[in-house]
């Protein structure tokens, strides 16, 4: 999926939509996070091989459509800092880090099991 700075960008159904910043703000706690903040994923992507926890690098903001929650675009990266993947989610699927959390490694082969 590509898009470029500004536009809106379709972030599919997710079977909620937000009518106005209130509804939003009591659906769940949403945060404006800026980019380049590492957040963890909030909920398994198998098909990136990447699951709840992993530790992300917000790359681009997409405000989607009227109606719809914001998405952002990750880049998650290996032990080493090389990239593993570029993924686009929805604001919901991604959470804040906390100070009581501690960082994992996992092997890459096991990523998506």
């Amino acid at each position: 999926m590509a898009a470029t700075c500004g536009c809106a960008f379709d972030l599919g159904d997710t079977g909620f939509h937000w009518r106005n910043p209130l509804s939003h703000i009591v659906s769940r706690l949403i945060v404006n996070y800026p980019l380049f903040t590492r957040i963890a994923l909030a909920e398994d992507l198998p098909q990136e091989g990447l699951r709840r926890g992993d530790v992300a690098t917000i790359v681009e903001k997409y405000e989607g459509h009227p109606g719809q929650e914001p998405g952002y675009e990750l880049e998650v990266f290996n032990a080493v800092g090389d990239t593993f993947a570029v993924v686009t989610v929805r604001e919901s699927q991604i959470e804040s880090l906390r100070k009581d959390e501690l960082l994992r490694v996992r092997s890459r082969e096991h990523a998506a099991a």
